[in-house]
């Protein structure tokens, strides 16, 4: 029940699954999430945003963009729909359709003017972003392009922990103050286990249409390098560029298109397809891993996850103080293989972890339903409702089918 504390010894109620929105009827069609961010205000991140969602449903991707900067939600004006409303169903809105294959919806389409400032402190405003998630109707999606607000505060935080499974794009200007705060986004991404897609520079340089020569007027490289430091793709460098400024001012993105950008078309064309393919690689990357574990299994052997605390199962997946890895060798005796230290409780971390680690199956008292999904899409088997007892006990149950499973005691 929201709000409400698990029922569980020892939980405090602010277990991993409890607090994502990402497991929620409404995300359930959208395969692939991206969190538009940057270090700082005036970037042009929402320009980037729509950019992107436009460059893929141009290329027949089914897209959704979702505009959550509560002090300056940019989304509006971009595809022209200032002063448009949401409409709903009782149970939720719904976004507005640029085209056939491209939603929008944004906290601005909210206000009764566009100029009204949001002023409300922190809990309001948790609230408000876990309610605009949670309620929004995207049907199926390949992909939803989030744009966040600027900065690594409460409330790009409160999103990440909502939809844990989100790639970041990070973008930034050419200029050192710049530069400092990007790299704050970064080690942001890092510390919340969100991977990042790669670093677009925005703003870099201006070609005089007289001359033609190149002016760098914030500096040129910086990004390039940061992107390198860091071990993160370098997407692509935009200059600043009359016609995407007027494009974006003027609703140009409800065109579905910006082929009429001569100035940038070329390397927004170039950003969109290193977007796919990353995320075509990663999906790969799963489907291998995947195969693996199949490949292991038919060779007879299975290394079971049991979470556990003090020695015996932990019916609270999410909050155990360790895991043993059992290895086990079809029509040998289970053995243990490993006891680990639970690893740092952030949003999605505790099935990518179990996965790496080669397990096949994991036995749990309780798990919520999004980490299950994660689980599933990398081939691992999950069973939940099983006793507190010592794990080689449980994994020798299994193996003979003798172990009774009952309720799934955490499914929030």
């Amino acid at each position: 029940m929201k709000g409400d504390a698990c029922a569980l010894t020892g939980c405090k109620g602010d277990c991993e699954e409890k607090t994502q929105a990402g497991e929620h009827p409404n995300f359930s069609g959208v395969k692939k999430k991206i969190m538009v961010l940057s270090g700082k205000g005036g970037v042009g991140k929402s320009s980037i945003a729509a950019s992107l969602a436009v460059g893929l449903a141009d290329r027949g991707y089914r897209v959704g963009v979702m505009d959550v900067d509560f002090h300056g939600p940019s989304i509006p004006v971009i595809f022209g729909l200032v002063g448009r409303r949401v409409f709903g169903d009782g149970e939720g809105v719904f976004p507005i359709e640029i085209s056939g294959n491209l939603k929008v919806i944004s906290i601005g389409l909210f206000l009764d003017e566009s100029d009204d400032a949001v002023i409300w402190r922190g809990p309001m405003k948790m609230t408000a972003i876990r309610q605009f998630i949670e309620e929004t109707h995207w049907g199926d999606l390949d992909y939803l392009i989030i744009d966040s607000p600027p900065g690594t505060g409460d409330e790009p935080l409160s999103i990440v922990q909502l939809i844990p499974d989100s790639w970041g794009l990070i973008v930034t200007t050419p200029q050192e103050l710049a530069m400092s705060d990007v790299r704050k986004s970064i080690n942001f991404c890092k510390r919340l286990n969100m991977p990042v897609i790669g670093l677009v520079e925005n703003m870099a340089g201006l070609v005089c249409p007289n001359c033609g020569e190149r002016m760098d007027i914030f500096g040129s490289g910086g990004a390039e390098l940061l992107a390198e430091e860091a071990q993160i793709d370098f997407l692509v460098s935009l200059p600043l560029d009359k016609e995407f400024a007027s494009w974006a001012d003027r609703g140009g993105a409800k065109a579905g298109n910006y082929h009429d950008l001569t100035g940038v078309s070329a390397m927004l064309d170039l950003m969109v397809e290193k977007v796919v393919s990353a995320t075509a690689a990663k999906d790969r990357e799963v489907n291998e891993q995947a195969q693996r574990l199949v490949d292991e299994r038919e060779d007879g052997m299975n290394i079971y996850a049991i979470p556990t605390e003090n020695g015996l199962l932990c019916a609270h997946f999410g909050h155990c103080e360790k895991f043993t890895l059992i290895e086990a060798l079809d029509g040998r005796e289970p053995e243990i293989k490993e006891v680990c230290d639970a690893p740092p409780h952030e949003p999605g971390l505790l099935p990518r972890w179990l996965a790496d680690k080669g397990v096949s199956t994991v036995i749990a008292g309780g798990m919520g339903a999004r980490a299950q999904q994660i689980f599933a899409e990398s081939g691992v088997r999950i069973m939940c409702g099983a006793p507190g007892i010592e794990p080689l006990e449980v994994v020798r149950q299994y193996m003979e089918g003798a172990l009774e499973l009952g309720q799934n005691v955490c499914d929030h």
